[in-house]
């Protein structure tokens, strides 16, 4: 079937994301390191992000959450108020940075919204995303926006329920192969996978985990609309 409707993740397919949170999470362990030389500062902030999931959900305010009770706890609650009051502003830094494009991004989503329906389909805090939907300037080159706690495969049946949306002429695309391959193979649709320079541990998937077929990869966006072409 033609691909009518094409999906979009946000951070790190359409704009820079994960970058910002190594950044921060560098700093965020220079400034523990003075504090618990000792501590596998990385490791126990990981810990602490997947403990939070269920409680904070994904996103800058969920990791400067996890960011402050890892330093808490590491510390023994001795961290002086002014460098929890340093990480909080690591947080703030992170919601207010322009979003930036990557390269190819707004050329081929303007070829494509010529000929197909195109849906954003993120996910995080709603305020944060919408946020940066709306300075990335693409805003009118999407029909919809579904901004969602989780991606997996009953949210994405349920998008496809409340948008009229037929599986088998749908194309999900995305940098993450558990959020934006899986689960829409798994419900019917098609996907392709765009890496980014940084992934977060959490959204790896074994090779021999992924699906054998209905999804494949490339390099760059500028190759999308050739892609779905062959489709």
């Amino acid at each position: 079937m033609a691909v009518r409707v094409v999906g979009f993740d946000g951070d790190d397919t359409l704009w820079h994301s994960e970058t910002r949170f190594h950044v921060t999470q560098g700093e965020f362990r220079d400034l523990l390191k003075r504090h618990v030389p000792d501590a596998d500062i990385d490791a126990r902030l990981a810990e602490m992000e997947m403990a939070n999931l269920s409680i904070y959900g994904y996103g800058v305010k969920s990791f400067t959450l996890s960011m402050l009770e890892t330093a808490i706890e590491l510390t023994g609650a001795r961290i002086p108020a002014s460098d929890l009051e340093v990480i909080l502003g690591w947080g703030k830094r992170m919601l207010m940075q322009p979003t930036e494009l990557l390269p190819g991004v707004e050329e081929t989503l303007r070829l494509l919204a010529t000929g197909h329906d195109l849906v954003l389909i993120t996910k995080g805090d709603l305020f944060d995303q919408e946020s940066k939907l709306a300075r990335s300037g693409l805003g009118d080159l999407f029909l919809g926006v579904e901004i969602l706690s989780e991606k997996n495969t009953d949210t994405y049946r349920g998008v496809f329920r409340r948008r009229g949306i037929d599986p088998a002429g749908f194309v999900m695309v995305g940098n993450s192969l558990r959020s934006d391959v899986v689960p829409v193979v798994a419900a019917g649709g098609r996907a392709v996978h765009i890496p980014y320079e940084v992934t977060w541990e959490h959204e790896r998937v074994p090779e021999d985990q992924l699906p054998t077929d209905g999804w494949l990869r490339i390099e760059r966006i500028a190759e999308l609309p050739e892609v779905l072409e062959s489709l």
